[in-house]
């Protein structure tokens, strides 16, 4: 299923997909949540992304979203898309991204600037 809001300027970048769960123990006991993150994978093909052109990013599971402090994978996204290496994230839900505006605006702002796509997928309404 494509979209016009993909052009193909996105798709010269990577897709990404970015995985996160709050804590260490909802890691091993949710796996449905980890599965349903790994999936979106298939999303992005269904957008007109390549496989090789989808990237994981999933360092950040187990930590919180309560701030980037320690996220290390959420850091390194909003790197690659200021660097305009990144065409669309996918995630989840918004809250897997960051869950207080401090985090989350920068990378709205990132994103505008580079003309990159977010994409949270709600599985409930799917």
């Amino acid at each position: 299923m494509k979209s016009e809001l993909v052009t193909p300027s996105h798709l010269a970048r990577k897709a990404v997909v970015y995985i996160r769960q709050s804590t260490p123990h909802q890691v091993v006991s949710n796996q449905e949540s980890l599965r349903l993150q790994y999936a979106l994978r298939q999303r992005a093909r269904e957008l007109g992304w390549r496989e090789a052109a989808i990237d994981v990013i999933d360092a950040d599971l187990g930590l919180s979203g309560a701030s980037i402090a320690q996220r290390n994978g959420f850091k390194e996204l909003v790197g690659r898309v200021g660097l305009s290496e990144v065409g669309l994230i996918l995630s989840i839900d918004v809250t897997r991204l960051a869950r207080n505006c401090t985090d989350w605006y920068p990378l709205l702002d990132i994103c505008g600037l580079r003309i990159s796509r977010i994409v949270s997928i709600d599985f409930a309404r799917s």
